[in-house]
C-alpha cells in the first residue's frame, strides 16, 4: 500500500512537471500560435498584478508596525555662549625708526673710521672724521684775531665807564669784537661738520664707504645703524574699521620666519583716511627683548576689532537661506527618551565670522539643540532620530 501510494505521487508530479513545461514561455513562443501567445501573456499580467497586491498589502503592515523606518538619523550639538574676539587678518613688515644710512654734511676726504661693522655704539660717538681743508688753522688765525678785538673791546669799555673817549670809539670796538667771534663759531660749526657722531644708540650694521674715499655732502653713504629696541609694523586698514581699529586694541603678531607669535597693542591710529585707496595708517608695537627680530621680517597681523563676551556661536556649514534671503537653522524639540524628536525651523540674525564659525545676534537660545549632520535633509516638522548625541554635544 505504502509503494502504491510513492507511485502516486510520483506520477503526479511527473504530469505537473510536464504540463508546466509544456505551458512554458519558450514552448509557447515556439507554438508559432497567436492566441496561444495572448493567453499565456494574459496568464502572467494577471498573476503580476496579484503579486503587486500582495507587495502593497506587506508594504502597509511593515509601515504600521515600523513606526521609525522613514526617521533620519541626524547629529546635534547644544547652543552654548561663550567670548568671542573677531579678528581682522593683514599682512605688514617689520620696521623701526631708528634705522638710518648715515650721510655726511661736509665735503672732502674721510681720512678715519673709527668703527667696525656689528660694533655697539652711544648717542654722539665719533664714527668717522673727514679732512677739513685747513678750516682749522683758520680757526686758530681768528681766535688770535678775535683775543685782540676782545682786549680792546674791554679797554674801550673801562673807558666809557669812566668817561673817556668817545661813544663811537666804544661801539666800535664792540662791533669788532662781534663780527671776530661770530667768524669763529661760523668756522666751528664747519669743522664740527667734518665729525661724524653716532645720532642714536645702537649697532654698526654695515660700513659702506672705507676710509680714504672722497665723500659729497648729503649724497655719500658712510654706514647703516640700526637699533632694535623701538621695533613696530605698520600697516593700512580699510576705512570700514576706523572705529573699531583704535589704539590700545590687542593684535597677534605672528612671524612664520621665527614660528614666534606676539601679543601686542596698538600704539597709534591715523586720524586721516588716504583719498587713494581709502584707508588709513595703523602703527603696532614689537617687543624685541632677545633683538632677534630684524627689520623687513613679514608679519600676519590679527588685530582684534570686535569682542563679544556671551556670545552664541555655531559652524557656518549648519545655516541655511530661503527665497526671502532668510537665514535660518533646524533644532530637535520635544525629544523623548528613545531620542525620537521633531526638527523645527528657526530663522536667525548672525553677525561677525571667524574660521568656521559665526555669530548668531538673534532668535537662538543658549541650551537650545541644533541639528548639525543632516541639517540639510531634514524637513519642518519631520520626526528626527538623534544618534551619538553625547560625542557630538561638545563639537561646537
Amino acid at each position: 500500500m505504502k509503494n502504491i501510494y510513492s507511485l502516486f505521487i510520483i506520477t503526479f508530479l511527473l504530469v505537473s512537471c510536464g504540463g508546466e513545461k509544456k505551458n512554458s514561455v519558450a514552448n509557447v513562443l515556439e507554438s508559432n500560435s497567436l492566441e496561444t501567445i495572448r493567453k499565456k501573456r494574459g496568464e502572467l499580467v494577471n498573476e503580476q498584478q496579484a503579486i503587486n497586491e500582495q507587495i502593497k498589502l506587506l508594504d502597509e503592515k511593515i509601515k504600521a508596525i515600523d513606526t521609525t523606518k522613514h526617521v533620519p538619523l541626524i547629529t546635534t550639538f547644544t547652543a552654548k555662549t561663550e567670548k568671542f574676539e573677531h579678528v581682522l587678518e593683514l599682512q605688514g613688515n617689520v620696521t623701526t625708526k631708528n634705522l638710518l644710512v648715515i650721510t655726511p654734511e661736509y665735503n672732502g676726504i674721510l681720512t678715519h673710521v673709527y668703527v667696525k661693522e656689528g660694533q655697539k655704539v652711544t648717542k654722539g660717538q665719533v664714527l668717522a672724521k673727514i679732512d677739513d681743508g685747513g678750516l682749522s688753522q683758520q680757526i686758530a688765525q681768528l681766535r688770535i684775531q678775535s683775543d685782540l678785538a676782545k682786549t680792546t673791546y674791554e679797554r674801550q669799555k673801562r673807558l666809557w665807564e669812566q668817561n673817556i673817549g668817545s661813544e663811537i670809539q666804544y661801539l666800535q670796538a664792540k662791533s669788532t669784537y662781534e663780527s671776530q667771534q661770530e667768524a669763529v663759531n661760523q668756522i666751528q660749526q664747519q669743522v664740527a661738520k667734518t665729525i661724524v657722531r653716532a645720532p642714536f644708540n645702537g649697532t654698526i650694521d654695515d660700513v659702506i664707504t672705507e676710509q680714504g674715499s672722497v665723500v659729497a655732502a648729503g649724497q655719500s653713504q658712510l654706514m647703516r645703524i640700526v637699533n632694535l629696541d623701538n621695533m613696530y609694523i605698520e600697516v593700512e586698514v580699510p576705512e570700514g574699521y576706523v572705529s573699531n581699529v583704535v589704539k590700545g586694541k590687542k593684535v597677534l603678531v605672528d612671524l612664520p620666519v621665527l614660528g614666534k607669535t606676539i601679543e601686542t597693542k596698538i600704539r597709534q591710529a591715523s586720524d586721516f583716511i588716504n583719498p587713494a585707496n581709502r584707508t588709513f595708517k595703523v602703527e603696532i608695537e614689537v617687543p624685541n627683548k632677545d633683538k632677534n627680530i630684524k627689520p623687513n621680517l613679514t608679519a600676519r597681523l590679527k588685530i582684534n576689532d570686535y569682542t563679544s563676551e556671551n556670545a552664541v556661536l555655531i559652524p557656518q556649514s549648519v545655516i541655511s537661506e530661503n527665497a526671502e534671503g532668510e537665514q535660518y537653522v533646524y533644532i530637535v524639540t520635544d525629544k523623548n527618551s528613545e531620542s525620537i524628536g521633531t526638527a523645527k525651523r528657526l530663522i536667525i540674525e548672525t553677525g561677525r565670522t571667524q574660521g568656521d564659525v559665526i555669530e548668531v545676534l538673534k532668535n537662538l537660545e543658549k541650551g537650545v539643540e541644533v541639528i548639525k549632520e543632516g541639517a540639510r535633509s531634514v524637513k519642518d516638522g519631520q520626526s528626527v532620530e538623534v544618534i551619538n548625541y553625547k560625542e557630538n554635544e561638545n563639537d561646537n
